[in-house]
């Protein structure tokens, strides 16, 4: 079954434009997750947000968002005030810089996305972008709002598709030497290393998934699956037909790359 892309819009170099849809690179849908019952009548526990002084329930149309700016103060912000942040990356992915790959270290990444074309006609554009990039070694910096912030990205070429990385804010990156600087100077001692290569290489493989296996969860699905020989099986229901993509219209791209570098020469660049 198609999986529903997690978002829609366009990718846009200068005037070459084309419609991509994004989904999740990763996924813990598989992780075994426990819902929470009561024990005499093994029914669902729900939760709900209560007063934290009057100690009443407060209904979902009377939760408002607040920036607290003191001790019991806040700012209130309605959701139409936070909707009119919403900038244009809402729906458009603009690359306008380009950096070598090996320049953003590891530690920026954040969550990764499968970038992929959303209409046959904008495969040609998508492509095209695609492979420049990868021919110089390149990646693409954009921003796109996601979840109602505004994230810095990363647009990586890899194979058919693009990697889109979300990349971390300034302040949420530490500095390493506050962390490194108790570590000494010293040095290990020659004798020392080849017997260290030898371990590191009689324990080098390939690398495989399976290095990254998790015991526990396997354990659980194992208790699980013999728990439900128990039980009678739930009846199947049918799954509900996706959407098909709207078409879009692509501008020639031939086109609107001579338009985009005539651009860039009137401009002096």
């Amino acid at each position: 079954m198609a999986l529903r892309p997690y978002w829609r819009g366009y990718l846009k170099l200068s005037l070459v434009t084309c419609p991509v849809q994004m989904m999740p690179a990763t996924s813990e849908s598989d992780k075994v997750r426990f819902h929470t019952l009561n024990r005499q009548t093994q029914n669902r526990v729900v939760s709900h947000y209560v007063d934290s002084v009057t100690g009443k329930d407060v209904t979902e149309e009377d939760e408002v968002k607040g920036y607290q700016r003191g001790e019991n103060e806040y700012v209130i912000l309605e959701d139409e005030e936070l909707e009119n942040v919403a900038l244009e990356s809402t729906k458009t992915i603009d690359i306008s810089t380009f950096t070598a790959r090996d320049s953003i270290d590891w530690i920026w990444l954040d969550a990764p996305y499968y970038l992929s074309p959303n209409d046959p006609v904008g495969q040609e554009a998508f492509s095209v972008i695609r492979d420049a990039m990868e021919a110089q070694d390149m990646v693409g910096i954009s921003r796109l709002v996601i979840s109602r912030r505004e994230r810095a990205v990363m647009l990586e070429p890899r194979g058919k598709g693009i990697v889109l990385w979300t990349l971390r804010y300034g302040d949420e990156v530490r500095d390493e030497d506050a962390y490194f600087e108790a570590i000494g100077d010293e040095k290990a001692e020659p004798e020392l290393m080849p017997l260290i290569q030898q371990l590191i290489t009689k324990q080098t493989k390939d690398w495989t998934p399976k290095m990254v296996a998790d015991p526990v969860q396997e354990r659980l699905l194992d208790i699980i699956a013999a728990k439900k020989k128990t039980l009678k099986k739930p009846a199947k229901t049918k799954a509900k037909p996706q959407p098909s993509s709207p078409a879009n219209n692509v501008v020639n791209i031939m086109d609107a790359l001579k338009k985009s570098v005539a651009a860039e020469k009137r401009a002096g660049r």
